[in-house]
């Protein structure tokens, strides 16, 4: 059977561990904002047959392209 760490092993609540960590999960979620905002902007920019080869729908893009950059 495989251990895994728990989220309070790897967040620990000192003050040393919050405060290097907090600039990190910013960079983190920035980045990761700008990929979906990408590839959404990708995603719109597909034509029917590139959907198609995609196996997307022209709901399920619709559906993702409605979503905010942070979802």
């Amino acid at each position: 059977m495989e251990r895994t760490l728990s989220s309070d092993l790897l967040f620990q609540n000192s003050s040393e561990t919050a405060q290097t960590s907090m600039p990190l999960r910013l960079l983190t979620n920035l980045m990761l904002w700008q990929r979906r905002i990408s590839s959404r902007h990708q995603l719109a920019r597909l034509d029917a047959r590139l959907l198609a080869d995609a196996g997307i729908s022209e709901a399920q893009r619709h559906e993702e392209l409605s979503k905010p950059f942070w979802r």
